[in-house]
């Protein structure tokens, strides 16, 4: 019985202890670097049958559009795939914690497919994550 009790009493002094202390905010610098590494994850490994679905293309090239905007219109294309929606659900949640619930408007007049979409955006989101590291150490 007395094992039990202590077992219990370091049980609730442990939870105490987590539940006194704030909740951690994620940083943007870890959620780029999560976002990146999963669709390299992705593409690197089996062909994944939902990859041939189209998708709105997003201009991650186009510099007249903020960070924030383009990242909310990557969202917005991938919530649009239907089919093998878990494979992407991880990085539609990690785009919308980075743009901040901003709403935004995408086309469809451009697609691409999602196996030419998600390089583009691991390049988009490692290039925002090397700028982020730089003036970081600046």
């Amino acid at each position: 019985m007395l094992p039990s009790l202590k077992a219990a009493f370091a049980l609730l002094s442990l939870l105490q202890l987590i539940s006194s202390r704030p909740l951690m905010t994620i940083s943007p610098k870890v959620t780029l670097s999560e976002l990146t590494h999963g669709i390299q994850q992705l593409n690197s490994g089996v062909q994944v049958p939902c990859n041939d679905t189209r998708v709105a293309q997003v201009a991650f090239t186009d510099r007249k559009l903020s960070e924030q905007e383009l990242l909310c219109q990557a969202a917005t294309a991938l919530t649009k795939v239907t089919r093998c929606k878990k494979d992407y659900e991880p990085f539609i949640k990690n785009l919308q914690s980075l743009h901040g619930k901003m709403n935004c408007s995408l086309s469809d007049d451009n697609e691409i497919y999602l196996r030419n979409f998600l390089p583009e955006l691991g390049n988009f989101t490692q290039g925002m994550y090397r700028r982020l590291a730089a003036s970081a150490a600046q």
